[in-house]
């Protein structure tokens, strides 16, 4: 778990094993609310606490799936996944996918969600992988800024990307390359790319 103490609060970021039930409610708490912004979730509706609570216990029991928390002042207030390429995809075993990344709006603008994705950025490279990939609704202008200011480079839109609110939304596609913590550069090994 690394503290950070900001403004007079502490910022915490930690993967999780297992979830208490406290910190559980928090989690679905912090989920719902992200949801009901317009952010951060494939849902678009608010759901039941205790669908939420069956999602991250689930997410908990798949191997290719890493959570990682975010607690302001110990408060879980938000959450993102790190997932794995399957064993069977040998070609693309050098890049994770980034999904469901978000700090609930309660809890915005104490650098939590750059902590968040800083994290699970390290603990990608950690484990050798040297692409991280993401997408996000084009409606989510915060989380565009912020993948964008840490270095994700948008390589696609897709134009019916997700349904909103009765209507299409567009999406994008961005990847980050990750040094590792010694040898060479991805950029070196991918041709500059």
């Amino acid at each position: 778990m690394n503290a950070v103490q900001r403004s007079g609060h502490v910022l915490t970021v930690e993967i999780a094993t297992s979830i208490a039930d406290e910190a559980l409610a928090e989690l679905c708490e912090a989920t719902n609310a992200a949801i009901a912004e317009g952010g951060g979730f494939g849902w678009v509706q608010a759901q039941d606490r205790a669908a939420l609570a069956r999602h991250f216990r689930g997410v908990l029991l798949v191997p290719d799936r890493t959570l990682f928390l975010a607690r302001l002042d110990g408060e879980v207030v938000g959450s993102a996944q790190l997932v794995r390429p399957p064993k069977n995809n040998e070609a693309q075993a050098f890049a994770a996918q980034l999904t469901h990344a978000y700090i609930a709006p309660y809890a915005r603008g104490h650098g939590l969600a750059r902590a968040l994705v800083t994290r699970a950025e390290e603990h990608a490279a950690a484990m050798g992988f040297r692409v991280l990939n993401l997408d996000v609704r084009e409606t989510q202008t915060r989380a565009i800024a912020l993948f964008e200011s840490l270095g994700y480079r948008r390589w696609g839109t897709h134009p019916a990307y997700a349904r909103v609110e009765g209507r299409t939304v567009a999406g994008h596609f961005y990847y980050k390359l990750l040094e590792p913590g010694r040898g060479r550069s991805t950029e070196s090994l991918m041709g500059g790319a």
